[in-house]
C-alpha cells in the first residue's frame, strides 16, 4: 500500500502580490493523518474494482468470465464454444496473458483441424472464413509475445523504433517467425489483406527476415520507410535516468515545478491502480521519483494531465483528466492539484467549487476567457447526444475563476457548453481582437466558440467553414506555422489504419479521412492540407507542436492512439519546410516509436538550447503497457532564445501574451510570431518559451503584447542564445543563467 503523506487543504486566497487583486496568502495546514490517506486510497480503489468487475472494453475483466461461460459449456453448440473461445484469447492478450492466449488458440486450431467440417459449416466460405480468423487471433498472439519478450522485457532505446534495426530487432526471434508464418498462411486464404501485409513486413523486420526473408510479392519497398528530412538522430535516454515509467497511456507535463530552475516531469496513466509519477531534476544529470513524498502516488488514473498555475502564486498545478473512453462506466472525478511550494501538491477538488459529478474526459484547457488576470479552464466531455439517438448528456464545463482560487461553472451561460463527445481542445486568440477563442474536436461536428467578450461565446465553426475532419478528429492546436502574425489551426483525423499505411507504402490511394491544417486569413480559414504535405494516413490522439531544429519554424510530432493490438504504426515527425509545407522527417531523426502514445512534451531538459522529447507510451489494454521515452535531440548550429513570461494584470504566467521577434539574418530581416499558451490537449510542455531562431545575426526587436493592461514592450539589441525573463510592467528583461545537463 502507498505509505505517501495525504496533503489536503482548505482552497486558500492565494496570490502573488503583483497580481490585480494583491490579497495575503491564507495559511494552510498540510493534513498528514492515516484517515484522510486511507479515505483517498478507499475512493480510488472502489473505482478500480468497478472497472476490473465489469465489462468495460478496455479495463474490465468481466468480458473474459463471459465467454469463459460459453467456451465451458457444453450445452453450447461446439461451433459458438469455440467462437467464444477465440474471443477469449483476445481477451486473455487485452490482459497481458500471452501464454494462456496461445494455448486457448491452439485448443481453437485444433478443434478446426478435427472437426466434422461438412457438418460445422454448411458453406465452405464460412470454413475459409473460420480459418482465417483463427490465423488473425494466431499471428496477433505470437507478435504479442514478441513484444513482451523484447520490447519489454529486454527493453534498450532501440526497441520499437520503426523501421526495426539495430537493437530494434528481436534477440528471441521465434514469437516474431511464428507470426511470420500466420501471416504467410493467412495471405493464402486473403491475399490482398493490407492490413496483413503491414504485419508480416513488420514482423519480418523483428525477425531480422526484412527485407530478402519475405516473399517477394509481399515485400513493401525499403525506400518508403526512409525520408530526406535530414534530421540527426534522436537517442532514448529514459531508461538510464529511471523515467521510463511503464504503464498505460497517460499524459505528461514537463515544467519546473520544485521552483529552481530546472524542468521536471510529471506523468499520468489511464490504470485506476496506476498513480502519478514525479521526477525532479536535480540539475546534475539525473532525476529523483518524489511521488509518494509529494502526494501525488495517491492520485490514481488519469488518461490526461496538464499543468497551469491557476491562483497566481508562481507554482505550477496539476489537473487531472478522467473517465474518456468508458462512456457510462466513466463517470468519475478530476482532480485539481494545487502545488504547495514545498514539495508537496494538495487535492483542493473540493474546496475550489469543482466536485461537481464526474463526467468521462480527457480534454481540457486553461486560458484567460474574461481577461480579468486569472486563468480559467474549459473542460470538454464525452457527451453522446450527437452519435446515439437518446444518448446521455455530458455538456462541457466551463470553470471560471473567482480571483481567490476557487472557480463556479458556467458553460451554458457562456453559449460553449459543446453537448458533444469532445476529443480535443485548445485555445487562441484567432481574430486577434484580444479575447481566447475554443475549438473543440468532436466525433461528429468540431465547434469553435468566438469569444465575443463578458463570457459570451458564440458557435462560429458553420461561418468560418472548420468544422472538418467529419466523423472522428482528435486532438487540434491554435499556432502559427508560418509565421505572419495570425494563428493557424491544425485539427488531426482519428482513421487511418494499418490497410492505409500499407497503401500509402506502395504509392497508393488510401481512404482514410485526412487531417485539417487551416491557414488563418485574417479572421478567416482556408483548409490547405493537400499541398502541405500533410495529406497523409496520420493517426494521433496523443500530438504537440515545438521548433525541433530551431529554424523557426514550427514542426509536429504525431502520436499514434489506436487502442488494438494490429494498430503498429509509426509515430510521426513532420518539419516545417518554412513554405507552408511539412515533410516527414519521423525515420532520420529516429522518432517513429511503434507504441501507443499519448502525453507529449517538447521542452529542453538538458540546457542545451534545442528541445527534446518526453513521450509518454502505453496502450489502453491492461496487458499493453509500456516504458516511456525521453528524445534527445542530438542539436544543430540554430540560435535561440528562451523566453520566461510574468504577468502582474496578465495572468502570471503570461498565457495570451503575443511575441514578435524581428532578426536580422544573412538574407535580410525575417520576423517570427508566437502566442505563450496556446497548446495542445495533449501535450504537455513548459511554460518558459522556447523559440528557435534560424541563422540569425542578431535580434533587432522583442515585442510583447500583454492581453489585459494592453501593454506593450518593446525591447532591442537582445542577445542570442539566452533565457531572459520579463515582467509585465518592467521597462526592462533579466537575463538567467543557464547551465547545460549532461545525461550520459
Amino acid at each position: 500500500m502507498l505509505t505517501a503523506m495525504l496533503v489536503m487543504t482548505a482552497c486558500s486566497r492565494i496570490h502573488s502580490s503583483e497580481s490585480a487583486d494583491s490579497a495575503e496568502q491564507d495559511s494552510h495546514v498540510h493534513d498528514f493523518s492515516a484517515a484522510s490517506t486511507e479515505a483517498l486510497l478507499a475512493e480510488f480503489e472502489e473505482i478500480a474494482l468497478r472497472y476490473e468487475t465489469g465489462h468495460s472494453p478496455f479495463l474490465g475483466f468481466g468480458m473474459l468470465r463471459q465467454f469463459e461461460l460459453i467456451a465451458n459449456n457444453d450445452e453450447y453448440p461446439e461451433q459458438e464454444r469455440m467462437k467464444a473461445r477465440l474471443e477469449m484469447v483476445r481477451q486473455l492478450l487485452k490482459d497481458g496473458n500471452e501464454d494462456r492466449a496461445l494455448e486457448e488458440i491452439q485448443r481453437v486450431d485444433d478443434w478446426l483441424a478435427e472437426a466434422d467440417l461438412q457438418q460445422a459449416f454448411s458453406n465452405p466460405m464460412d470454413e475459409r472464413y473460420a480459418r482465417s480468423r483463427i490465423l488473425w487471433v494466431k499471428a496477433l498472439c505470437w507478435m504479442r509475445k514478441a513484444e513482451r519478450e523484447n520490447c519489454v522485457n529486454r527493453h534498450n532505446s532501440d526497441c520499437c523504433i520503426f523501421p526495426l534495426d539495430g537493437g530494434g530487432v528481436h534477440s528471441v526471434d521465434r514469437p516474431a517467425l511464428n507470426a511470420m508464418q500466420c501471416y504467410i498462411d493467412y495471405l493464402e486464404i486473403d491475399p490482398g489483406n493490407r492490413g496483413a501485409i503491414w504485419l508480416l513486413n513488420l514482423s519480418a523486420m523483428a525477425a531480422d527476415k526484412w527485407p530478402d526473408g519475405l516473399p517477394e510479392q509481399y515485400r513493401l519497398p525499403e525506400d518508403a520507410f526512409s525520408d530526406d528530412g535530414g534530421m540527426s538522430r534522436f537517442r532514448d535516454v529514459a531508461p538510464q535516468l529511471g523515467i521510463d515509467t511503464f504503464n498505460l497511456c497517460g499524459g505528461t507535463i514537463v515544467d519546473d515545478f520544485s521552483g529552481d530552475g530546472l524542468y521536471d516531469i510529471v506523468t499520468s496513466t489511464y490504470d485506476f491502480r496506476g498513480p502519478l509519477h514525479y521526477y525532479v531534476n536535480d540539475g546534475k544529470g539525473k532525476f529523483e521519483e518524489r511521488s509518494e513524498e509529494s502526494g501525488l502516488a495517491l492520485q490514481l488514473g488519469g488518461l490526461n494531465c496538464i499543468g497551469s498555475d491557476y491562483d497566481n502564486d508562481g507554482d505550477l498545478d496539476i489537473f487531472v483528466l478522467r473517465g474518456a473512453w468508458l462512456m457510462d462506466d466513466g463517470l468519475v472525478r478530476n482532480s485539481l492539484l494545487r502545488n504547495n511550494g514545498d514539495g508537496t501538491f494538495s487535492d483542493v477538488t473540493e474546496s475550489c467549487g469543482m466536485d461537481l459529478p464526474g463526467r468521462p474526459t480527457q480534454a481540457a484547457c486553461w486560458h484567460d476567457f474574461n481577461n480579468d488576470g486569472w486563468l480559467d479552464l474549459f473542460v470538454a466531455n464525452e457527451s453522446r447526444t450527437e452519435i446515439e439517438e437518446g444518448g446521455p448528456s455530458y455538456p462541457a464545463r466551463l470553470w471560471v475563476s473567482n480571483r481567490d482560487g476557487s472557480f463556479r461553472e458556467l458553460a451554458q451561460q457562456a453559449g460553449c457548453a459543446n453537448n458533444a463527445y469532445g476529443k480535443g481542445v485548445t485555445a487562441g486568440d484567432y481574430d486577434n481582437d484580444g479575447l481566447v477563442d475554443i475549438y473543440v474536436s468532436n466525433t461528429g461536428r468540431n465547434r469553435l466558440y468566438r469569444n465575443r467578450g463578458e463570457l459570451s461565446f458564440e458557435d462560429a465553426s458553420r461561418e468560418l467553414d472548420v468544422m472538418k475532419p467529419f466523423g472522428r478528429s482528435f486532438v487540434p492546436w491554435f499556432f502559427d506555422y508560418d509565421n505572419d502574425g495570425r494563428l493557424d489551426l491544425f485539427v488531426a483525423a482519428f482513421d487511418a489504419t494499418i490497410e492505409d499505411l500499407e497503401a500509402a507504402a506502395l504509392g497508393e490511394e488510401t481512404g482514410c479521412t485526412m487531417p485539417m491544417l487551416y491557414h488563418n486569413e485574417g479572421g478567416s480559414f482556408r483548409p490547405v492540407t493537400f499541398g502541405s504535405g500533410l495529406d497523409l494516413p496520420l493517426l494521433p490522439m496523443g500530438a504537440n507542436f515545438g521548433d525541433i531544429d530551431n529554424d523557426g519554424w514550427l514542426d509536429m510530432y504525431l502520436a499514434t492512439g489506436d487502442p488494438e493490438f494490429e494498430s503498429l504504426m509509426p509515430n510521426m515527425l513532420m518539419h516545417n519546410n518554412g513554405d507552408g509545407s511539412f515533410e516527414v522527417a519521423t525515420f532520420s531523426a529516429g522518432l517513429g516509436h511503434l507504441q501507443k502514445g499519448h502525453g507529449v512534451a517538447f521542452a529542453d531538459i538538458d540546457n542545451d538550447g534545442d528541445q527534446d522529447i518526453y513521450h509518454q507510451l502505453g496502450g489502453f489494454y491492461p496487458g499493453d503497457k509500456f516504458a516511456n521515452a525521453l528524445f534527445l535531440n542530438p542539436g544543430n548550429a540554430n540560435h535561440w532564445l528562451k523566453l520566461r513570461l510574468e504577468g502582474v494584470q496578465t495572468n502570471r504566467q503570461g498565457n495570451g501574451v503575443r511575441i514578435r521577434l524581428l532578426l536580422d539574418t544573412a538574407s535580410g530581416s525575417r520576423e517570427i510570431h508566437r502566442a505563450a499558451g496556446s497548446l495542445s490537449s495533449f501535450g504537455g510542455s513548459p511554460r518558459t518559451q522556447e523559440i528557435g531562431l534560424g541563422d540569425a545575426t542578431a535580434i533587432r526587436e522583442l515585442e510583447l503584447y500583454w492581453p489585459v493592461s494592453g501593454t506593450r514592450q518593446l525591447f532591442r539589441d537582445v542577445p542570442l542564445d539566452v533565457l531572459i525573463s520579463v515582467r509585465e510592467d518592467a521597462g526592462e528583461w533579466e537575463e538567467i543563467q543557464l547551465t547545460p545537463i549532461s545525461f550520459e
